[in-house]
């Protein structure tokens, strides 16, 4: 007499599995993980990390660019910039002399810049500009190159 063998028993002699026992993965195949990790980290982490500087110059542009066109904004309804003196707080604040303010034109503080200083503000501009805003980058004082460059809203 011929013995049946059901499907399932089939399946356990091919692939050695027998229910109630784990497989586990070995010492190689961990190492092998772990070897494509540190490969993969090794690729990004530097591109990431060297990457916080130029992200910080782009914000401060942006920051410099949107508070240009709330002045703008400002100079459409009172017909002049607002004082050095008054600041880039006129965009939060009416000034005394402002008599068709409008705003506030921003519902957010005025920011600082990446590097946590105010941002400078002159009207008008020392070269002839009706305003200028100025971060003066890393290191918070005029001049200096690389990260500590100035940027301007020229």
């Amino acid at each position: 007499m011929k013995t049946q063998f059901s499907p399932s028993s089939r399946a356990r002699r091919r692939t050695g599995f027998t229910p109630g026992k784990r497989r586990a993965f070995t010492l190689i195949e961990l190492m092998v993980v772990i070897l494509i990790l540190a490969i993969l980290a090794a690729l990004v982490v530097p591109r990431v990390v060297g990457r916080t500087s130029d992200a910080k110059r782009a914000k401060a542009a942006s920051d410099i660019s949107t508070l240009s066109s709330l002045l703008q904004q400002y100079r459409v309804d009172n017909d002049s910039y607002p004082s050095s003196e008054d600041g880039l707080n006129a965009l939060r604040v009416q000034p005394a002399d402002a008599r068709n303010w409008r705003g506030p034109y921003t519902s957010k503080e005025i920011p600082t810049d990446p590097w946590g200083n105010e941002y400078a503000y002159e009207s008008p501009g020392p070269d002839g500009q009706d305003f200028l805003i100025l971060s003066y980058g890393e290191d918070g004082a005029p001049g200096g190159e690389g990260d500590a460059s100035d940027l301007t809203s020229e």
